[in-house]
C-alpha cells in the first residue's frame, strides 16, 4: 500500500478509503482486508507506514484485563458498590429538578453495553481504556434531544470519540451517526469536529495532561459543540437521524471520561391548574386537586389520575414528595386505558429495611414493581426528589436523584396487560392513590414521547 494512504480501522470507511479501493483493489492484500470491513470500520488519516498499519495494537503486560461486558448485554444493576459513594454522587435539587442524570455513576457499568472487546474500565472514578479491539461502550437506552456533558482526559496520539444518536454497530458516520472526534490537532478532525461532517474550528489548545470538558446540544436537525465553554463546532444535518444511542469510542491510545451527565430537552408539562390533560375517577376513593403553586396533590384511598393522551416509548421526569417513609405511590405507565392500574408501575416509595439503603422495603422510588427493586432507596423523606424514567420499547431504567436505580428488560411474551406479560404498545400513564393514609405531592410531570 503506497505511503500516505489511510488506515482502515474497526468503525467506517472514509471516501479516502473508497479511493484507496479503487486504486489498489487489485494489487494489494491489505486494501483487500479493507473491503472485509468496509461499512463497519472507521478510518484516521495518517502517515503510517505498512509496517504501522498492519501492526496488532501492543498492550502492556502489567495493564488490566479486559473486564468490558459481554456485547450487548448490560452490567447487572446487583454489580457491587459502595452505597455511601452513590448516595453522595446523587445530584443537587437544582440540577436533579432540571431533568440531569448521571449515565456513569462513578463506580460501575451500570447502563452501559460494550459491543467488542477492548478493555473498558472504571478506575478512580473513570471510565478508562486503552487496549483491546476497537469498540464502543453504548448506554443502554437511546436518547433523542438531549444536552450531554463529559469530562474526558487523552493521550496525544490518542483517537477517539463520543458518538451520538448511534446504532451499537455504526457503519458511516456521515450517515447512521454522529462522531464528536477526540483527535490529535493535525487530525483531519480534531478534536470537538464531527467526523465526516464539520471540522472543529477556533478550538482552545489542546493540553493533553488535563481534564476537559465538552458539551453537546443534540436538538432535532442541530448539533452544537463546545470545549470547556467555547462553542467550536455548530451543525445544522439535513437528514437528521431521531434517536440512537450514546457511545464512547476505543479506537488507539488511552482515554478517561468521567462526569459523564445528560439532560433531556423537549419535555413538556402535563400539569396544569384545571388538570385538563387527566381523566379523574370520582368513583374511586381518595382525590386529585391542583394547588396554588400549580402541584399536583394526590389524597386519600386507592384511586388513580389518567393521562387522556397515551405513549409508548417516552422520557419521563416527575418530582415528588412523600411525607412519612411508609407512604406509597407510584408512576404508572403503558397502562390499558380506562382499565384500573393496568400497567407497569414505576414505585414511589422512601421505606426501607433495618434502615440499610440496599433493602427497599417495597421496590424503592423507581424500581419496577413486582420486576425489579431499585438497587438503592436514594430519595429522603418529606423531601423533593426526582425520579426520571425511561421506557423503551422491552426496556425500562429509571434514575432518581440523578443516579441509576433500576434497569429492567421484560422478556416475557407480549400481552396487552402488563402485569401478564410484554407490552411496548402505547398506553396511559397514571399516577396511583394508595391508600387512606397516601397524601404525596408532585410539582412537575413532564414527558417526551420518542419519534
Amino acid at each position: 500500500m503506497q505511503a500516505g494512504i489511510v488506515k482502515c480501522g474497526r468503525y467506517f470507511a472514509m471516501p479516502e478509503c473508497l479511493s484507496c479501493l479503487r486504486v489498489n483493489a487489485n494489487t494489494c492484500v491489505k486494501t483487500l482486508l479493507c473491503l472485509m470491513v468496509l461499512g463497519m470500520t472507521g478510518c484516521s488519516k495518517d502517515a503510517a507506514t505498512e509496517e504501522q498499519v498492519s501492526a496488532e495494537p501492543t498492550v502492556a503486560d502489567d495493564r488490566p484485563e479486559v473486564v468490558a461486558a459481554i456485547p450487548f448485554e448490560s452490567v447487572p444493576m446487583t454489580a457491587d458498590f459502595d452505597v455511601d459513594q452513590l448516595l453522595a454522587a446523587r445530584l443537587s435539587p437544582e440540577e436533579s429538578s432540571a431533568g440531569w442524570i448521571r449515565l456513569f455513576d462513578g463506580q460501575t457499568l451500570v447502563g452501559w453495553q460494550q459491543n467488542g472487546q477492548a478493555n473498558f474500565r472504571v478506575e478512580d472514578g473513570s471510565i478508562v481504556v486503552d487496549g483491546g479491539e476497537q469498540s464502543l461502550l453504548c448506554t443502554a437506552l437511546p436518547w433523542q434531544d438531549y444536552e450531554l456533558i463529559a469530562e474526558f482526559k487523552a493521550g496525544p496520539k490518542t483517537n477517539s470519540g463520543i458518538f451520538l444518536r448511534t446504532p451499537t454497530e455504526p457503519q458511516d458516520p456521515a450517515v447512521d451517526c454522529y462522531e464528536v472526534n477526540i483527535a490529535p490537532d493535525d487530525h483531519p478532525f480534531p478534536t470537538g469536529s464531527l467526523v465526516a461532517r464539520l471540522k472543529a474550528e477556533s478550538a482552545p489548545e489542546q493540553d493533553f495532561a488535563q481534564w476537559r470538558k465538552m458539551s453537546m446540544l443534540v436538538e432535532g436537525e442541530q448539533i452544537t459543540i463546545s470545549i470547556d465553554g467555547q462553542v467550536v463546532c455548530d451543525y445544522t444535518v439535513t437528514q437528521p437521524i431521531s434517536n440512537g444511542r450514546i457511545g464512547l469510542q476505543h479506537n488507539s491510545g488511552r482515554v478517561e471520561f468521567r462526569e459523564v451527565k445528560l439532560r433531556p430537552i423537549g419535555l413538556r408539562s402535563l400539569l396544569d391548574s384545571e388538570l385538563s390533560q387527566w381523566t379523574k375517577y370520582p368513583e374511586m376513593p381518595g382525590t386529585f386537586s391542583a394547588t396554588e403553586e400549580g402541584w399536583l396533590h394526590v389524597q386519600g384511598g386507592r384511586t388513580q389520575l389518567e393521562t387522556k393522551e397515551s405513549f409508548d416509548d417516552f422520557v419521563l421526569l416527575a418530582e415528588y414528595k412523600l411525607p412519612t417513609a411508609d407512604m406509597n405511590s407510584g408512576i404508572f405507565f403503558r397502562c390499558i386505558p380506562g382499565d384500573e392500574m393496568m400497567g407497569y408501575e414505576c414505585q414511589l416509595s422512601n421505606e426501607m429495611v433495618e434502615e440499610d439503603r440496599r433493602k427497599p422495603a417495597d421496590h424503592a422510588t423507581g424500581g419496577i414493581f413486582k420486576r425489579q427493586e431499585a438497587r438503592v432507596v436514594a430519595g429522603e423523606v418529606d423531601q423533593w426528589t426526582t425520579v426520571l424514567l425511561v421506557a423503551n420499547g422491552p426496556r425500562m431504567s429509571a434514575w432518581v436523584a440523578g443516579v441509576q436505580v433500576s434497569d429492567w428488560v421484560d422478556t416475557r411474551k407480549a400481552n396487552e396487560n402488563p402485569r401478564r406479560g410484554l407490552r411496548t404498545e402505547a398506553g396511559t400513564i397514571m399516577i396511583q392513590g394508595h391508600d387512606p393514609g397516601t397524601n404525596a405531592m408532585l410539582k412537575q410531570i413532564k414527558v417526551f414521547p420518542f419519534d
